[in-house]
């Protein structure tokens, strides 16, 4: 049981989560560009693309940040 508990607590695995006006990623590896119109976050194995307008970086914690603004295409570019 403690050890399921631990690796619920020590989650290391990437993902993002897509909402209306916002995307939420967790552990990811860095953020390689960052602009109001563009960002390009990469993990492991892929990159996230996001464009849009008056697109807002916040950072919550150490590898999770939220994006907000108005998204218009994300695109998935594994290798």
């Amino acid at each position: 049981m403690l050890r399921r508990v631990y690796e619920y607590v020590k989650d290391e695995e990437f993902r993002f989560t897509v909402y209306n006006d916002r995307i939420h990623f967790i552990n990811f590896l860095k953020i390689n560009t960052l602009n109001s119109d563009y960002v390009l976050i990469e993990s492991n194995d892929r990159k996230i693309s996001i464009k849009g307008k008056n697109l807002i970086l916040n950072r919550l914690l150490e590898k999770e940040v939220l994006i907000i603004g108005d998204i218009y295409g994300i695109e998935v570019i594994y290798g």
